[in-house]
């Protein structure tokens, strides 16, 4: 394998590049080539984003078969080994995303926010709590949070900021606070990727029906998720936080959100088969 002219990345580069990434730089992939017949060559690294490349694995034309893997890793934010078979020889990779963590914003420090800021924290989020009660909203109610401010429920949203990759939820100790801050939330001129509010269909409906006579765009909350969450019967609040969780999941990743044992039907699919029951 002949090398090319292309400068090596170094180990201190690739990561100073990952961390650019992941603390709201333009997004990129990292390639380290883990196996070739080439002993000499393994731990080259390549640093891939959506129009450049730095870096070479050796050869032209591996280069070229591991920028697609990048570039498909990107899109599809998975990282993992592959195999790649290139003028007779094998080679294996290894691909992995490199973003900003999206941003999950939970208003209220109750018993639903706790196992939500947990959670949030172990799927990949970076996330934020406020509350007005200091005694709730600390270090020690939420040690997986990234930050945990005290702030007044007038003004909630003063010192963050809400863009397209913050999901927000709303499970604040009463009503009126829900609706103070989701009338502020409406309008931002920013648009989250996610807005839940906590509450039963009678509570939801009275909020929506006071936000229109308020002056808020029907259209506008088509996208608020309320009441919040998937429906699996959760009824204690580690298993309402677990379907609010389950719904970041499904809004962030696209996902439809039912069961997929009935969506894909293997056992019908099999039944139907020649031979089948």
């Amino acid at each position: 394998m002949k090398p090319e002219a292309r400068e090596l990345v170094t180990t201190a580069e690739s990561v100073r590049r990952a961390l650019a990434a992941q603390r709201g730089g333009a997004p990129l992939a990292l390639v380290m080539l883990v196996g070739a017949p080439d002993p000499e060559v393994v731990g080259r690294r390549l640093v891939v984003s959506t129009d450049s490349v730095t870096g070479t694995l050796g050869a032209a034309a591996l280069d070229e078969r591991a920028v697609e893997l990048a570039r498909a890793a990107l899109a599809s934010d998975e990282r993992g080994l592959h195999d790649i078979e290139e003028g007779g020889e094998r080679f294996e990779v290894y691909v992995e995303p490199q973003r900003a963590r999206p941003e999950l914003l939970i208003v209220g420090a109750g018993h639903i926010a706790r196992p939500l800021c947990r959670i949030g924290a172990l799927i990949g989020f970076n996330v934020t709590v406020i509350d007005d009660r200091p005694e709730y909203a600390n270090r020690d109610w939420f040690p997986e949070a990234s930050r945990v401010q005290v702030v007044g429920f007038d003004e909630p949203f003063k010192d963050v900021t809400v863009g397209p990759d913050s999901y927000v939820v709303l499970v604040t100790r009463g009503h009126k606070y829900d609706y103070d801050c989701i009338q502020q939330l409406l309008a931002l001129d920013a648009r989250p990727a996610y807005l839940g509010m906590i509450g039963s269909r009678r509570r939801v409906r009275a909020a929506f029906e006071a936000l229109v006579r308020d002056g808020i765009d029907p259209a506008r909350l088509e996208s608020v998720h309320a009441p919040i969450g998937l429906d699996i019967g959760a009824e204690r609040p580690e298993e309402i936080a677990l379907s609010i969780a389950a719904e970041l999941v499904a809004t962030r990743r696209g996902g439809a959100g039912g069961r997929l044992s009935h969506h894909e039907n293997v056992l019908g699919r099999v039944a139907r088969e020649p031979g089948g029951a």
